[in-house]
């Protein structure tokens, strides 16, 4: 056996001290309740990007900050970018697995890139301990470490899987508002069950959505009222929330934030150095207007359609279907909005409903609609008609005009086919437009569904697309609707007024120019 390199200590080696005060440093770095800031304050070096290698010497909301990671079970922490919440837990994770034996430790973060970066962190904050504070080293390499205390330190990309399996004494996630939603929700349903002997959880990030796993927990964090309306220290959910934004840095002031907001654009700058929920995806809706919408509970429901306002006389109302196989994969949508005041009435979303049904539940929306308002010949429906849209022309012919009230609407100038083509000119027309009645707020969105669907809708490939394992099918059918007003327009002066472009400048989709 090759021998180790001189930084690292040999495992199972009797610890000897050359004095007095080297015997009572490694006391206080013992102690269980304070040893972690002498430790940190003693013995943490870091390689700072300027200064070089140096001594941690955490500033006082550091402080506040490691201490909030060892005082409580449960931490969850939203700072602004380069506040030293990864490599305050670098050293915080190093202490805690050199002075707590048998303890497993997962490190987790959005990028194995970064899961590495921190274990290269504390590799070089243990090569650099002296050797009477270090613990022997059994296993040392760069996605683990094992020490001789029967501790050890794992390193792991965020996945629906990570840490299923092992007894884990301490987790960290780093950056978790930056894992994919749907990956996020399952590792977590995966992990609570782990950390339910005992274990610890040590939670960082910047925002990103507001609602996204990281925002949900940092939101049950801060709901610190219990039952009787006393303020308690832990939020509902059993975790401590620690809040840091640029100003809590001592070396930074208002000229500094005044260069990095001219550098980063305002909302960028308000995502990571103000900790603001402002989505980082290039999202069709302006990512600060996103934040400001808000949905409301449906006032009643007639099955599975949910009713945000009940239909009245003398408005026009359009229903538009975007439709699915019904196999249980891809959901079907159908959005209802009031014309005259582009203010979305009532909607549905299923993924188990086959298509014959889907024409049928266009009937019944109807059917209401009529009922509320008398007026059959203010209703307009239509549905997609690209791909598995062909199988809903055939279900709707088969299903009978006649039988539905109101009138099917045909885009202009498609001949012998029903309903609405969507191309890729055609969709992007139609993204420019709700993103303008939207942002100049002519249009109300009810949906609480809807909206958290337009904030996972991004650009992707020269048009606009769900992100990675989320659903935009309800954006599709609002953007139905919208063409469906925008032809009705046409006829209908008054709908053609309420959604044509303001006078105001708004800026472009990036695409446009390219497309031409």
């Amino acid at each position: 056996m090759s021998k180790s390199p001189v930084f690292i200590k040999e495992p199972y080696v009797k610890t000897s001290f050359a004095n007095d005060k080297e015997l009572d440093d490694f006391i206080k770095c013992s102690d269980p309740i304070m040893g972690y800031l002498h430790f940190m304050d003693n013995f943490f070096y870091i390689q700072h990007p300027t200064r070089g290698s140096m001594l941690y010497h955490p500033w006082d909301f550091q402080k506040e900050l490691i201490d909030t990671y060892h005082r409580f079970r449960f931490s969850i922490s939203l700072m602004a970018r380069q506040t030293g919440k990864s490599t305050s837990a670098a050293g915080y994770l190093l202490w805690y697995a050199m002075f707590v034996p048998d303890t497993t430790i997962l490190v987790a973060a959005h990028k194995y890139a970064g899961a590495q970066e921190i274990m290269s962190r504390i590799r070089y904050a243990y090569e650099n301990c002296p050797e009477h504070i270090k613990a022997g080293v059994v296993t040392y390499n760069k996605g683990n470490i094992d020490f001789d205390n029967g501790s050890r330190i794992i390193s792991a990309t965020t996945t629906e899987n990570t840490g299923r399996g092992l007894s884990i004494s301490l987790l960290y996630l780093d950056e978790f508002a930056f894992v994919r939603p749907t990956i996020a929700k399952e590792f977590w349903t995966s992990i609570t069950p782990t950390l339910a002997t005992g274990g610890k959880a040590i939670i960082t990030s910047t925002p990103n959505s507001d609602e996204d796993q990281f925002a949900l927990i940092w939101k049950g964090a801060n709901k610190t009222e219990d039952e009787y309306g006393n303020q308690t220290e832990l939020g509902v959910n059993g975790f401590r929330a620690y809040k840091a934004n640029w100003r809590a840095h001592p070396e930074r002031d208002e000229k500094w934030a005044a260069e990095m907001r001219s550098q980063l654009g305002d909302d960028r700058f308000r995502r990571e150095m103000e900790v603001e929920f402002i989505i980082a995806d290039e999202t069709l809706i302006n990512p600060a207007k996103l934040i400001e919408l808000e949905g409301i509970e449906p006032t009643f429901r007639q099955g599975q359609v949910r009713w945000y306002k009940k239909p009245t006389k003398g408005n026009i109302y359009v229903i538009g279907l975007d439709p699915s196989l019904g196999t249980g994969g891809d959901p079907a949508a159908i959005q209802i909005f009031e014309a005259s005041s582009t203010t979305q009435v009532g909607e549905w979303k299923h993924n188990k409903t086959d298509i014959p049904s889907q024409i049928k539940l266009i009937a019944q929306i109807t059917k209401y609609i009529v009922e509320c308002t008398g007026e059959p010949n203010s209703i307009y429906y239509s549905v997609e008609n690209n791909s598995i849209g062909e199988a809903a022309l055939v279900s709707l012919n088969e299903y009978g005009e006649h039988n539905i009230q109101g009138t099917m609407l045909t885009e202009s100038g498609v001949k012998k086919r029903k309903g609405f083509t969507t191309t890729n000119k055609s969709k992007l027309a139609a993204c420019a437009k709700l993103k303008n009645l939207i942002e100049r707020e002519r249009m109300k969105l009810s949906s609480k569904s809807l909206i958290s669907e337009l904030k996972t809708f991004v650009a992707s490939g020269g048009s606009y697309a769900a992100k990675v394992g989320e659903t935009d099918d309800l954006v599709l059918s609002t953007l139905l609707v919208i063409r469906m007003i925008q032809l009705l327009g046409e006829y209908h002066f008054e709908l053609e007024a309420q959604i044509k472009d303001h006078e105001e400048f708004l800026a472009p989709l990036p695409f446009f120019a390219v497309l031409g």
